[in-house]
This record gives structure tokens, sequence and C-alpha cells, in this order.
């Protein structure tokens, strides 16, 4: 079982940065899928930037560019960088990672941009 917590988010101007981090409760070293997704009010979740086997990085083509997701594993830790940020943006943010071939989330971390 995964324990993912998410930080980092709040309320940005247009244009603004904000870097959002995933807290996962073990060891991520071994756990290759893991990622961030989002879903604003009214819309589907969608993907925003995950991790796939091989180090492999996907990211969605709206943030291609601006967001970059990285991971830490010696602190059980990923990260979002979100730069350029745009008011499509807001949304809330949700950590993801497939473990033993069950999905897990966290509880999200709401990220708002003003025009």
């Amino acid at each position: 079982q995964v324990q993912l917590v998410e930080s980092g988010g709040g309320l940005v101007q247009a244009g603004g940065s904000l870097r959002l981090s995933c807290q996962a409760s073990r060891s991520i070293f071994s756990i290759n899928a893991m990622g961030w997704y989002r879903q604003a009010p009214g819309k589907q979740r969608e993907l925003v930037a995950t991790f796939a086997s091989g180090g492999i990085t996907n990211y969605a083509d709206s943030v291609k560019g601006r967001f970059i997701i990285s991971r830490d594993n010696a602190k059980n830790t990923v990260y979002l960088q979100m730069n350029s940020l745009i008011p499509d943006d807001t949304a809330v943010y949700y950590c993801n990672t497939k473990f033993l071939g069950l999905l897990y989330w966290g509880q999200g971390t709401q990220v708002t941009v003003s025009s």
C-alpha cells in the first residue's frame, strides 16, 4: 500500500510559478509509474505529466515547455515545477502511482491562477 500526500498548491498570478510536491509513504525507488493529474471544475481528470518505465517522461501538450516533472528517490518525493502559469491551469492537482497492480491517488492540492 502507498499513501501519497501533495503540497505546494496555492493562488498565483498568471505568469507565475509554483512547485508541487508529492510525498510517498514508502520507497519509490522501484516504482516507475508516478505522475501528476489535474481536474478543473466541471471537467474530467486529465494527465499532466508522468514517469513511465525507463524514466521516460510524458507531458500533456498543454503544459509542454512550461511544466517539469522530477523525482528524488532518496526523499520518496515527486515534484511538478509549473512555470508560466495561465488561468487554464487552475485545477486540483493529484499525485498518482501504480504499485503492485493497484492505483493510488493523493488527496489533491488546489492551484488557482488569477488573470
